[in-house]
């Protein structure tokens, strides 16, 4: 919004006005009496001063909603501007201009991130990359002198413009008045691609009046709008999902960790944990600070029973960055299987500490002490999860089951009917309160909600064999029959059903002898 207050206040005076720069700078610092604010130009101060009272109101509010101070950003957002040396952070400042520059010209680097080393820094002037920025500064200054010294006053006003719409709206990127959180970022250079346009369409006018070049020009530009017409069109279709999007950074920013972090976290999300355990420990190589990375490979590591490594990776995340608590939650729950209990718990605790509204952690610590066979506070921990996220299925699931284990049916259906309540829909909490119902010998109720069960989740062999219990108890024996032969055809190897089943035929063969008897 601020660039569109700046780029207002630029074509009002060139356009509008025709204010000449140069003359008006010249007229100012010699105190030119001459000087006198006309009708026309007491009405230009006066929308300036408008704008710039508007522009001040918003960054005013902005301030004010950020916290009435400036965002937080790491070394690894930006790296150049946390250089020590001024000397540093200038060079590549003015290299990071260029390669904005260069991406108006030629958008062929594109790349949804471009921080984490994506961009090394130059360090010293006999790195090659300096060449950028000579030739940035050259384009700019015989601009910049066209612009000011010229005496054709319409060619004046168009390079003017053109400068003042490129320049303007990049200047809240440029890291000159605060630092940004990027090194590079395209969409800031949205806006200046309209002074970009003005500079290109008046070059290409001046040139075109050479009449032998005009049609080479003509075929030149027409080949420049055919290859960014079909760039723009593949790049297109690389936003269409993550996975293209991620892996066409792959070749931009190649030592970028991030890339390769997101490239691991949507192969994670879509099952493929071998080619994700890959791409994470190429970002934890290229940065061995990163703790988000450490954090995912260490619950890979964790769910294919290698605890040893998982324990490492989540060890170093959380001494980098002691209040990560997803890192100490996760590195509780390979303590646990371990079975080194007290760290476990411990590191629950420190999890809480740095995130005091943490329910799966409570849910991870009613699950130890549920080991421990520490029955009340496992049940604690379990009523806190489902406090702070009251549609936390297994949080209430581990509630009832413990509750149904421990012989407390009373308590255990109350629980059971408080969370259908709040999850009406979720099958496997109509399944541990069925069970429940049953034990009580409430039938009819619980063979209700076994079937609601079933219809929601048909293929879960647990849900028809324990069902076949309860119609077995209830002397259905025929319903009995039916669902345990359902079970062992989902399940053959259901513990317990085949015993169950044996059970029920003996049962059936006598009751069919008494009766031919």
């Amino acid at each position: 919004v601020l660039c569109v207050v700046g780029l207002n206040a630029v074509f009002d005076a060139l356009v509008i006005n025709k204010l000449n720069v140069l003359e008006l700078i010249q007229k100012l610092l010699h105190k030119d009496k001459s000087l006198e604010v006309s009708p026309q130009r007491k009405g230009l101060l006066f929308r300036i001063t408008l704008l710039m009272s508007g522009g001040a109101s918003i960054l005013y509010i902005r301030w004010r909603i950020m916290g009435t101070g400036p965002p937080a950003f790491t070394e690894v957002d930006n790296p150049a501007s946390f250089a020590d040396s001024l000397f540093v952070r200038a060079i590549n400042y003015n290299y990071y201009y260029s390669l904005n520059a260069w991406l108006l010209l030629c958008p062929w680097w594109l790349c949804f991130d471009w921080s984490m080393g994506c961009i090394p820094l130059i360090k010293s002037v006999s790195d090659w990359r300096i060449i950028a920025l000579a030739a940035l500064w050259f384009c700019l200054i015989g601009l910049i002198c066209q612009a000011l010294c010229s005496e054709d006053s319409h060619k004046r006003r168009i390079l003017t413009l053109g400068l003042g719409f490129l320049i303007i709206p990049f200047l809240p990127a440029s890291n000159l008045f605060f630092r940004v959180g990027f090194v590079i970022a395209e969409r800031v250079i949205y806006l200046p691609s309209i002074g970009y346009c003005i500079l290109f369409t008046y070059g290409f006018s001046l040139l075109s009046k050479q009449a032998k070049k005009k049609k080479i020009l003509a075929v030149a530009v027409l080949g420049i709008l055919l290859i960014n017409v079909m760039r723009c069109a593949l790049r297109s279709s690389q936003w269409r999902s993550e996975e293209q999007l991620f892996r066409s950074a792959l070749s931009v920013c190649p030592l970028n960790a991030k890339v390769h972090y997101n490239v691991g976290k949507n192969l994670a999300d879509k099952g493929n944990q071998s080619a994700a355990i890959k791409y994470y420990r190429e970002a934890v190589r290229l940065n061995p600070k990163y703790v988000h990375a450490m954090n995912n490979l260490g619950n890979i590591l964790k769910e294919r029973n290698e605890l040893q490594e998982a324990e490492e990776l989540l060890s170093l995340a959380v001494q980098i960055q002691p209040d990560f608590a997803a890192a100490w939650m996760n590195l509780g729950i390979v303590q646990n299987s371990l079975r080194r209990f007290e760290e476990a718990e411990q590191s629950y605790w420190t999890a809480i500490k740095h995130r005091k509204k943490y329910p799966d952690c409570y849910y991870n610590l009613g699950r130890l002490y549920a080991d421990l066979n520490r029955h009340v506070d496992a049940l604690n921990a379990w009523r806190n999860a489902t406090v702070l996220k009251p549609e936390h299925s297994l949080a209430w699931n581990n509630m009832i089951i413990l509750l149904d284990n421990t012989g407390n049916l009373a308590q255990a259906e109350a629980v059971g009917r408080e969370a259908l309540e709040l999850i009406p829909n979720d099958h496997s909490l109509m399944f541990s309160l069925a069970n429940v119902l049953g034990k009580s010998q409430k039938y009819k109720e619980s063979e209700a909600l076994f079937l609601k069960a079933i219809k929601a989740n048909p293929n879960a062999a647990s849900y028809h064999g324990n069902l076949a219990v309860l119609y077995h108890r209830w002397g259905n024996l025929d319903l009995a029959k039916k669902h345990y032969e359902v079970s062992l055809k989902l399940d053959p190897m259901a513990p317990g059903t085949k015993e169950n089943y044996n059970l029920l035929r003996r049962k059936l063969e006598q009751l069919q002898k008494k009766g031919s008897a």
